[in-house]
């Protein structure tokens, strides 16, 4: 083995993948014990277990996505963690709707609960933690509103155009196929123009001083160039991002069927699962975001934020549209007011937030009020 893969296959590295893969088999072999309800002690116990493993590893997730973003450059490096963790997540509803029973609503509810998270939780620690640290935070305009534009067009696709012109909230199958056909189309020339002609607008915008300081950093090799000379640490170290990223998912998905069993003993909102659930396998992301804020990286934050549920809705909606037409089950999209209007708060808060020339703490705590009006709603 070269220095190079040693150097990425740490000691600290091995242990995580180990213990990940480890407790995930652990469940497999437990599966006939956790088929009947645990004593209450127990539960506790197991969910505790399984919650330390998620952490553990999310904190791999983050250490080798920073590498990555390091020799790649955003937006290309964000992109990579962003894709492994929606890719995965978009896997594990598409599972969960070929399996038994009905699921007609888990597609929104995850969704409409990632959401909220992600542009109102995350961004607003982030912005909160940010902002205090460091006054001048800016994010690249062109970017973030090319974010908002998708998002924007998407939350209405998702959950409002159903609602409308569908029947019982869902599509039909004359209005399905065109939708998922236009989700698609849409977010690939996204990507495409993300990663091509429109690559800079996502990307961070140093002040002059930053520019005096490192002015290396006016200048990066392109990535054609990074991927050519460093093309096996660049491979390996996806590989063992992916490798630390599934069984986070994994572990969610089991974990989810403990949680459920302890919020329905303690009579909690059936909501409060998935809210649980989407924060655990978004916590790499959530983790790296609030890295970059405390580094003063504003438009990473976006990138990671908005550029995760960009993704998240561009690639759920076609696939369980489409698991939909092939299996017959019906997919209920429609939300209910309550929920639009503080998707409709957030996008406006998120407009407000960064149309300025700068963000602020106060920004992070407007964000997160609105997720606390999110809670309230559950609970309610």
């Amino acid at each position: 083995m070269n220095t190079s893969l040693r150097s990425i296959l740490t000691p600290g590295v091995i242990v995580r993948l180990a213990l990940g893969w480890g407790a995930f088999a652990a469940l497999l072999l437990a599966q006939p014990l956790l088929a009947g309800p645990l004593p209450g002690p127990a539960l506790v116990v197991a969910l505790i277990a399984i919650v330390a493993v998620i952490v553990v590893c999310a904190f791999g997730v983050v250490t080798e996505a920073e590498h990555l973003a390091h020799r790649l450059g955003d937006p290309y490096g964000t992109l990579v963690l962003t894709l492994s963790i929606v890719l995965i997540e978009v896997i594990l509803i598409s599972a969960v709707m070929l399996g038994p029973g009905e699921h007609a609503t888990i597609a929104r509810d995850s969704v409409m609960a990632v959401s909220m998270i992600i542009l109102n939780l995350v961004i607003g620690v982030a912005l909160l933690i940010g902002g205090l640290r460091h006054r001048d935070l800016r994010t690249n305009s062109t970017g973030v509103s090319t974010y908002l534009a998708m998002l924007v067009v998407l939350a209405m696709l998702a959950f409002a155009l159903p609602g409308l012109i569908g029947e019982g909230g869902a599509y039909t199958i004359g209005q399905a196929i065109p939708i998922i056909v236009a989700t698609v189309v849409l977010y690939v020339f996204f990507l495409v123009r993300q990663m091509g002609a429109q690559k800079s607008d996502f990307q961070e915008i140093s002040s002059r001083s930053d520019r005096l300081v490192a002015p290396e950093r006016a200048v990066r090799p392109s990535v054609t160039h990074a991927i050519a000379e460093h093309r096996v640490e660049l491979l390996a170290r996806i590989v063992v991002l992916v490798l630390t990223v599934v069984p986070i998912v994994l572990l969610s998905h089991d974990m989810a069927v403990l949680l459920d069993d302890g919020l329905d003993r303690i009579s909690a909102p059936v909501a409060l699962s998935g809210i649980l659930i989407a924060m655990i396998v978004f916590l790499p992301e959530t983790l790296t975001a609030i890295r970059a804020a405390l580094a003063g990286e504003a438009q990473r934050v976006s990138n990671l934020c908005h550029g995760a549920l960009v993704s998240t809705v561009g690639l759920t909606i076609p696939a369980v549209l489409t698991i939909g037409l092939l299996t017959g089950q019906q997919v209920v999209l429609a939300e209910n007011p309550t929920n639009l209007v503080l998707l409709g708060v957030t996008l406006l808060l998120t407009l407000a937030t960064f149309s300025g020339t700068r963000v602020t703490a106060l920004h992070g705590a407007a964000h997160l009020t609105v997720f606390f009006v999110y809670a309230l709603t559950v609970f309610a």
